[in-house]
Parts: C-alpha cells; structure tokens; sequence
C-alpha cells in the first residue's frame, strides 16, 4: 500500500534555520508594519517642527507657544477632543511615514549625440597627439576617448561647454605654436561662435576648456566705489580678479569684478594706451575715465577726430580746456609739459626744505587724447611742432608729479604713434575684434582665449604691466549730446558731469583763460622741453 505523504505543516521541521528566519521576520514586518509607518512619519514630523522652531525669529517664538497651548487646551476642553486629536495625529503620521516610490535613477554618462561629438573631437585631435612608435598610446585612431577626457560637461543645446583632457608626456606643451594648433581644433570643433578659455598644467599634462559667457553690458556710468588714484576701467570674469565692487544694473544692485587700475606715484602704470577699429568704444572708454577723473582732479581734452564727443565737458568745474585744433592742441600740451616741470621743481624745493609738497603739485592732472595721430599728421603736412613730441615730459616724469595720460586710438595709425608713447604706456588695452596676432602685439601677450568674430562696443582685453590679459568690458558711458544712445546710459552720464563754472561760449574761446595764473609761475622759471 502506497504511503501517503505527511500534512505541508508538519514538514517545517525539515527546513533549514535560515529559512525559517526569514519567514518570522516577514511575518513580523507585516504585523508591525502600521506601526513602522507611524513611527516613521512622527520622526518626519518632528523632525519638521525642529526646522519651523529654528526658522522662527525669537521675538516670534513667544506668540507661538501661546497659540500652540491655547489650541491643547481646547482640545482638552472638548467632548472626546484627545481620542479625536490622537486619532488625527496617528492618520497624519500615517500619511506623512508612508512609503514613497523610489525616484527613477537619472541617467549618467552621455547620450549618443554627445558621444558622437567627444568621438569627433578625440579623432580631430589624434594627428596632433599621436606619435609612431609609442606603446600604449593615449590617441589612436578608432580609440576610446574615455582615457583621453576626464571631465566634460554639455549645456542646454547639446554644445560642450567644459572639457579636461589628458595629452601625453612627449607633446611639447612649451612651444607656443603646438597649443595654438590644439587651441585652434578644439575651437573648431566645439562650436564657433562662443569664447574659450584654455588653461594649461603642464606639471600633471592636462588642458582645461571653458566656454566663457558674456560679460554684462548694462552697466552704465556711475560713482564706482573705489579709493582715490584707483580707476576702474570696465569689469572682467569673477575667476580672473580677487575683488568686486557694488555696481547698479538698471533696477537692481548685485557685485561685478572690476578691472582696476591704479595711478599715482606708486603705479608700475601710470599711462595708458588703448587701441580699437573705429565704432569699438575707445572713446567711451576715455569718456568714462574722465569722469571718474573730474572726482579728484584736473583734465585736460585733446579731441584729435575733432567730432565733438567731449563737447558735454565744456566749461565744466575741474576741466581746463577742451581741444580739437591743432593750434590749441599744440598750446595745451606746451602748457603741460611746463606744468610738469614745475610740479617737479616746487616738490623738489619742498623736499630739500623738509617741507610736504604743495597741495597745487598733488592735485591729481590727467591728459585724456584721443585720437592724437589725426594731429600729428595735420601737423607733419602744415610743417608744425608734433604733438606727440610734447607728450613726452608728462610721459616721462608724470608719475612723479601726480600727471596721468591716457590715449586712445585706432589700429589702422598704430604706425603714427611715437617712440616715448610705446615705451611710457604700460596699461595697455585693445577693443573690438582682433587676431590673437593683433592682441599680442599690442599687449606684449596672447589673450588666454580664443577672441569672437563679433563684440559689442566697449569689449576688448586690458593688461596692466606684466599682468595677465583680461577680458573687459568697459561701461557703457555715450555722449550725453548723443540723442541716438540709449537714455538710460545718457541720463547716467548727464547725472556724474560736474557743475558747470564757465559758460560754454566762453570756455570754448581760442584762448583760454584757465592757464594764466599757472603760465606766470611757469615764466618765472623757464624750463627747455627740448630734447
């Protein structure tokens, strides 16, 4: 007879001790599991009721409690109130602790688009990293740009926005030329256009490329807080400089990091020179330093284009002349070289006395041209006195006598500028488009990026001395006269002019007025500006 097989449950006997483990901890978990779940969302809740007491301000924290115990007592007070209120606080709990569905893992790593485009540029850059003969190359073609590219981000519209790769050893990093050809592929290929940043680690082999943003342009004239004999000549990237300033950007206030130079007797560069194709905002960017000159100091215009955009200044508390002649021009630089020459003498005096300068010496002075060329080919055709030449005093010795020039002209007369010019303007700036070639031939260094095709006016690079080339943008500061520019800008310009002391028809006579208590001083000590 056929043995008939035992009752399932009297075969429990026969599993093993893990199993039945598991099995009383999954009938535990379902018993308790209500429990768990209210216990979880009272945590939560606490945990919440934490964060609002922390957040609360302590003059509120007062009322709070009042409230909180005004409403327990209630409670208490009504019929089945604290069954009622448990029962509540329990399904809120319940609620609260429930279990939420696990979130979806994002996806990591690229998509195909962007891999197809890391592929391309791994490819691109093959015959310039690759060599024969190397065992276990880094760039091969049909390679895995994994090895090559360790950091790489995308934005929004799929471009590459930031990529770190590896080059090997044997690439020769120290020679100009082979990072302008990798500098050259990488910007081809990640997208014309936009304006990269290449930094360079030479110790650890690698390449960093950012696509850099727009600098802002709506930043229009204003008092820049800035201590005196400090100029703020436009704003750059918040990673190329270690300070901000407090800027207003139409309605709001926010913090830029300004490009600042610095003048006086202790500046490395007291002169400055910027160099632009015309409509490129050099003359905006002298406009915007004088006004921010007219604060502490004296001015001195020379309008070489002789188009009037510094006619707002005429006449103006702090301005001695505004000249677009040849005449006038040739007159007021002969005043100020002798001007120099005897701020040098008086502090001399002072000196050997043991006596401070005079205050008249320490008056800040600044020479704004722009355009200066126009003039010295004016000059050239009539047989005339260069007025390059009279630039060369205050070039020379302005430090000293707390004397600033600052000049502004167009690429295409770059040849007409003189010797003592090129040699005593080491805060040097370039405007508009220009060849990295261009660039450096003016800043004495190629830009760390790859310069666009197009800029709006007043962008450009600055380089004080033998710092490092930065990206500028200058503010926008139009010509108050200038019906065409954008009013907000032109009544910020309206709003930083100084009062005006001199009627325009009578400061802007052949002969002004303002040298002549200063050309009898100069009388008494003639000084030969011949060299």
């Amino acid at each position: 007879m056929a043995r008939r097989p035992l009752p399932r449950f009297l075969t429990t006997a026969h599993r093993s001790p893990a199993e039945l483990a598991r099995s009383a901890a999954d009938g535990a978990f379902d018993v308790l599991h209500p429990l768990i779940t209210i216990s979880r969302g009272l945590r939560r809740l606490a945990a919440a009721g934490c964060e609002r007491w922390a957040a609360t301000p302590k003059e509120q924290r007062g009322p709070l409690c009042f409230l909180v115990a005004a409403g327990v007592l209630i409670v208490a007070l009504v019929p089945y109130g604290p069954v009622l209120a448990l029962m509540a606080v329990m399904a809120v709990s319940a609620w609260v602790g429930r279990e939420l569905p696990p979130e979806e893992e994002e996806e990591t790593g690229p998509s195909e688009e962007e891999t197809g485009r890391l592929q391309a540029l791994y490819e691109a850059l093959v015959p310039y990293l690759a060599t024969e003969g190397d065992p276990s190359p880094l760039y091969a073609h049909d390679g895995d740009w994994e090895g090559a590219f360790s950091e790489y981000a995308f934005d929004d519209g799929g471009r590459l926005e930031q990529l770190r790769l590896i080059y090997p050893t044997y690439f020769t990093d120290g020679e100009e030329a082979a990072r302008r050809r990798i500098e050259q592929v990488l910007h081809t290929k990640s997208g014309r256009g936009r304006e990269y940043r290449f930094a360079w680690n030479e110790a650890a082999n690698e390449l960093l490329m950012t696509a850099l943003g727009p600098l802002p342009t709506d930043i229009a004239a204003q008092h820049f807080v800035a201590a005196p004999g400090e100029m703020v000549l436009g704003f750059t990237d918040p990673d190329s400089v270690q300070r901000t300033l407090p800027v207003v950007r139409g309605a709001e206030d926010g913090d830029e990091p300004p490009v600042v130079w610095r003048i006086g007797a202790r500046s490395t560069e007291p002169h400055l020179l910027a160099l632009g194709h015309p409509g490129t905002g050099a003359t905006t960017l002298l406009r915007s330093l004088t006004l921010q000159a007219l604060r502490h100091g004296d001015v001195l215009v020379v309008d070489g284009s002789g188009t009037g955009e510094f006619g707002a200044l005429i006449g103006r508390r702090g301005v001695l002349a505004v000249e677009n002649g040849l005449s006038g021009t040739l007159a007021t630089l002969q005043w100020a070289a002798h001007e120099t020459e005897r701020r040098l003498i008086a502090a001399n005096r002072a000196r050997q006395a043991g006596a401070p300068a005079p205050e008249d010496t320490r008056r800040p002075l600044w020479i704004i041209a722009d355009r200066l060329t126009a003039l010295t080919h004016l000059a050239a055709v009539e047989g005339r006195d260069d007025p390059q030449r009279l630039l060369q005093v205050p070039l020379r010795h302005g430090r000293s006598a707390h004397v600033t020039v600052a000049m502004a002209d167009q690429f295409e007369s770059a040849e007409l500028l003189s010797e003592p010019v090129r040699a005593h303007t080491r805060a040097r700036i370039v405007l508009g488009p220009a060849t990295a070639q261009e660039i450096a031939a003016v800043l004495g260094a190629p830009p760390h990026t790859t310069p666009t095709p197009y800029m709006p006016p007043g962008r450009g690079y600055a380089r004080l001395g033998s710092g490092p080339v930065l990206r500028l943008q200058v503010p926008a500061t139009p010509d108050p006269y200038d019906e065409a520019t954008d009013e907000v800008f032109r009544q910020a310009v309206v709003a930083l002019l100084p009062e005006r002391t001199v009627p325009a028809e009578v400061a802007s006579a052949p002969e002004p007025v303002t040298f002549t208590k200063r050309s009898v001083a100069v009388e008494a000590a003639p000084v030969d500006t011949q060299e």
